[in-house]
């Protein structure tokens, strides 16, 4: 067997059998990337060089500072004013409340970026809600886990920031605008599952619709959504960077939790600030050992070998990007959201883009399909905050989540196959 073969054998293998055995993915990226380098002969301060290069970027200061702002604007009392906005909206359809669950999952998405954080800060207080008027707990649930990855989709989102890195210098501003539509999409595509879902099953209706409450809600609710106009149309309009926009966005959603919603005392704002360092360390790691094992990756060829055996199968463009986005919700299954953008997209960006699909709408596929695995056994994680939320056996939500995950898979094929959905936006805007 030639060397790179073998090292490629030894990178892979070595990490699927830790991935099986349950290693933190840092962990497995990183004791993988050295046995290779060990058997390739390469010095292992390489590892460490490149780890701290892929951490030593300006564009990722993005990621903690947004971070730190949807930890803030979470926890400083902005879900209930997001909630009674949603249900002055859609509240009164059958179904009521997940058509609340569902849109108050797009406003708060544009805040948070992160469907964790929409599962345990929106599902502790609209799951007690549903089961309380008459909404089986699982169905419960399983709206609110699918509805939350639509703040995956909606910016700012710093999972973006970080396929942006990935790709090479992809226009963050450009990734924002493209998630708009296809995270308005999935809502729309999810309200139509739960609403035949509650016909067949006689949930109950809302208030009726009163425009005076609407736009009492929307009053209430200006400074939250103003959040999302400061960082996105800053970065669109040139205004500001990502990351400067991000910087700003902290100290305003500082200013609005303790001094206008007041749902945070500077005590509070230490906690806050205590879980930040926590998921920044999680993040951070990852990044860093990620770029370690790309570069290992970039040194055996492996993107384009895997380009040759995926073009190898068939020429079919269709073909292509569906074999693409089963290798993408596989290791959605097995890998949490940011090794995979980190070690997926330098192998399979090439292949997209060789097809037709920019780096845009690649990175809007990429995030939903991710999306997706964050609610797939055995790795879901937005799952089992989920089931720990609601109470309810993993088992049960999997199986009530079904049909949400044909309402996720039809919106994956729309912004797959039909680029306009993503770019429209930024080609007009950009």
């Amino acid at each position: 067997m030639p060397v790179n073969s073998a090292a490629i054998v030894i990178l892979l293998v070595s990490f699927l059998v830790m991935v099986i055995l349950r290693f933190p993915i840092a962990y497995a990226v990183a004791i993988s990337t050295i046995i290779t380098f060990l058997y390739m002969g390469i010095p292992i301060t390489t590892v460490c060089q490149q780890m701290v290069k892929g951490i030593s970027s300006f564009s990722l200061m993005a990621v903690p500072f947004f971070i730190t702002m949807g930890v803030l604007m979470g926890t400083g009392g902005i879900s209930e004013k997001l909630i009674a906005l949603a249900n002055a909206c859609v509240g009164w359809m059958t179904g009521g409340m997940a058509m609340v669950n569902i849109v108050a999952s797009y406003f708060f998405g544009g805040i948070s970026g992160s469907a964790a954080a929409d599962t345990a800060s929106l599902g502790s207080i609209l799951i007690p809600m549903m089961v309380d008027q008459g909404y089986d707990d699982d169905f419960s649930t399983a709206v609110t886990i699918t509805s939350s990855c639509e703040g995956l989709l909606v910016p700012p989102s710093h999972n973006m920031v970080i396929y942006a890195m990935a790709a090479g210098g992809v226009s963050v501003g450009s990734l924002f605008l493209a998630g708009y539509v296809p995270g308005a999409i999935l809502a729309v595509t999810l309200m139509v599952g739960s609403y035949i879902i509650s016909k067949a099953r006689k949930y109950p209706k809302g208030d009726k619709f009163s425009l005076r409450i609407l736009l009492k809600q929307l009053v209430k609710s200006f400074w939250a959504l103003a959040a999302v106009i400061i960082v996105v149309f800053g970065v669109v309009g040139g205004i500001f960077t990502a990351t400067e926009s991000a910087a700003i966005a902290v100290i305003y959603s500082l200013l609005v939790s303790v001094y206008i919603y007041r749902g945070l005392t500077w005590k509070g704002v230490w906690k806050a600030l205590d879980k930040c360092v926590d998921t920044l360390a999680i993040v951070l790691i990852l990044i860093s050992t990620s770029c370690a094992f790309g570069y290992c990756l970039t040194s055996l060829h492996v993107p384009a070998l895997a380009a040759n055996a995926i073009i190898g199968i068939t020429d079919n463009k269709i073909v292509i990007a569906l074999l693409i986005n089963l290798i993408l919700l596989f290791l959605g299954c097995i890998m949490d959201m940011s090794p995979i953008i980190l070690i997926a997209t330098p192998i399979l960006l090439p292949i997209a883009t060789a097809i037709g699909i920019t780096p845009v709408q690649f990175g809007i596929i990429m995030v939903l399909n991710c999306g997706i695995g964050l609610l797939t056994p055995p790795v879901g994680a937005v799952l089992f905050i989920g089931s720990a939320v609601g109470k309810v056996k993993m088992e049960r939500v999997v199986k009530a989540t079904v049909p949400f995950y044909l309402c996720m898979i039809i919106t994956l094929l729309l912004i797959t196959f039909i680029p306009e959905i993503c770019m429209a936006l930024p080609n007009w805007l950009m």
